[in-house]
């Protein structure tokens, strides 16, 4: 608790200020063919983002040293790891970065985090009967499933609160994980970053003057406590046996679940990209918040409709695990759940806008409904948010 109210208060405090120094620095990402803004807008919340959770972190190891709880230093590796990510994400923001050199400093990173924590998939838990297994193909695994992850997070940053409140609900769910199974280290990680996120989530989705970006910095942040927090899930000595022994838990279902969204979306992306003779890390317009957009959803609504689609395949799981389904059958279940909602809207959305059919008019007009910038509470929340950054001078491309 202390943790989370630290960075909770943190980030609303440093926010205008990491603001200010990106419009004056003009550290923004600026409006093109393939981007959904009209306007230059700022790219250090990521910054912002990871204030918050130093500080967080730090406040609760001084709680438990005050209070004469044992202090546990197991989250060295990935704060050192995310060190690296903040920067590399900032570079890229600031002067761009190949895909290739990112690609190979996420590997190196994830590899560092490997070999200084100790801990790695290494094993299926007994998921079709396979247990513990060699490093030699763990080590392996966890690089192809720690830079999937993180650059799953990095892709699906295309609407206004996307990502970082997919990421927000993630950190619930692993941290409720970790709390009822006694990780204290780990809950403190994930209840920070998940305070962390939202006051940012609040200026990003409803400010128009203090809008800011999470940038590269912030998503590729984000992807590596996501992945520390699945390699500590699905790590042979895991200290959860509570969730697999007590209730039958499938705990690489349950991973697979709270990351559905970003991780099917990049799936299906990058292998159309390589079908059509194209480079996986090509950006374009072919993401399914794309289509919600092409359609005319608007940005809150399409944000909305994928965190709900998150929470119906965690809530599938769910009673998959609450009416007994085996460990095999929960992932199944969620595997065949994540497809038919992310796989199946996008083409049932593409179709209809191949075809110029009377439900996509039908859609597109209903769509005008969902655009509640002009609601009167609305405008009163986005005052509320811009209050401190309109008694400032206007940034240039403002007006």
């Amino acid at each position: 608790m202390v943790a989370a109210l630290m960075a909770l208060f943190s980030v609303r405090w440093i926010f205008f200020k990491i603001l200010y120094i990106a419009k004056a620095k003009e550290l923004v990402d600026k409006a093109d063919a393939r981007k959904l803004q009209t306007k230059p807008v700022p790219v250090m919340g990521g910054i912002a983002v990871f204030f918050g959770v130093a500080l967080g972190l730090l406040a609760g190891y001084a709680a438990a040293g005050i209070l004469g709880m044992p202090v546990d230093l197991t989250l060295l590796p990935v704060i050192l790891a995310i060190v690296v990510m903040i920067y590399v994400g900032a570079m890229d923001d600031a002067v761009g970065l190949t895909p290739r050199s990112r690609f190979v400093i996420e590997m190196v990173t994830v590899l560092g985090l490997i070999f200084s924590s100790g801990a790695c998939i290494d094993t299926f838990h007994g998921l079709w009967g396979i247990g513990a297994f060699s490093w030699w193909y763990a080590v392996p695994l966890t690089v192809f499933v720690g830079v999937g992850i993180i650059n799953a997070v990095n892709m699906i940053d295309g609407v206004n609160g996307l990502s970082t409140t997919l990421c927000l609900l993630s950190c619930l769910f692993f941290g409720g994980v970790f709390l009822r199974s006694g990780d204290n280290a780990n809950t403190l990680l994930a209840f920070s970053m998940a305070a962390a996120l939202l006051p940012f989530i609040l200026h990003n989705v409803f400010g128009y003057y203090s809008k800011m970006f999470i940038g590269d910095a912030g998503t590729m942040m984000m992807g590596m406590v996501l992945v520390w927090f699945t390699i500590c899930l699905l790590r042979s000595d895991s200290p959860y046996p509570y969730y697999e022994q007590a209730n039958n838990v499938n705990l690489i279902a349950f991973a697979l679940a709270v990351l559905c969204v970003p991780v099917f979306d990049t799936i299906r992306v990058m292998f159309l990209r390589i079908v059509h003779g194209k480079s996986p890390f090509m950006a374009d317009k072919s993401h399914l918040h794309h289509m919600f957009i092409q359609v005319g959803t608007s940005h809150f609504i399409t944000m909305l409709t994928e965190v709900l689609i998150m929470l119906v395949v965690m809530t599938v799981w769910t009673l998959s695990v609450y009416f007994g389904a085996s460990p095999a059958w929960q992932l199944y279940i969620v595997v065949i759940a994540a497809a038919v909602l992310v796989w199946g809207i996008y083409a049932l959305l593409s179709y209809h806008i191949q075809h110029d059919t009377k439900f996509l008019h039908k859609l597109a007009a209903f769509s005008v409904y969902t655009h509640l910038g002009g609601k009167k509470w609305w405008r009163r929340l986005a005052h509320g948010l811009d209050a401190p950054e309109r008694r400032q001078p206007k940034f240039k491309d403002d007006e």
